[in-house]
């Protein structure tokens, strides 16, 4: 059982920054693909970014490209999503996400582990 545990969520004006953590274990569970989500209020869940074990590959959704930087430390258990040149409609919980198989099962959404989710809250 995979047991991930965000961090870093706040609140931020538009066009700042924000680095969100997610510590993941047991510690030897480093051949996952890991990624994060998020969910604005009354929204579905929406893929953000994804990476591979090795970390040699990384996906972003296209509403992210340029500004967010998905990177792993597997030393530290620890994945980062990078947030730059935030917008309001980046207001949203984030959650990590993790799956044995490959990034494309993750980013699919369907039989991951889950954090609790972290609130990331860009103003205007």
């Amino acid at each position: 059982q995979v047991q991930l545990v965000e961090s870093g969520g706040g609140l931020v004006q538009a066009g700042g920054s924000l680095r969100l953590s997610c510590a993941f274990s047991p510690r030897d569970l480093q051949y996952l693909s890991l990624g994060w989500f998020r969910q604005a209020p009354g929204k579905d869940r929406e893929f953000v970014a994804a990476i591979s074990w090795s970390g040699g590959n990384s996906y972003y959704a296209d509403s992210v490209k340029g500004r967010f930087t998905i990177s792993r430390d597997n030393a530290q258990s620890t994945v980062y999503l990078q947030m730059s040149s935030l917008k309001p409609e980046d207001t949203a919980s984030y959650y990590c996400a993790a799956s044995p198989l490959s990034t494309a099962t993750l980013i699919k959404g369907s039989g991951n582990s889950w954090g609790q989710g972290t609130q990331v809250t860009v103003s205007s």
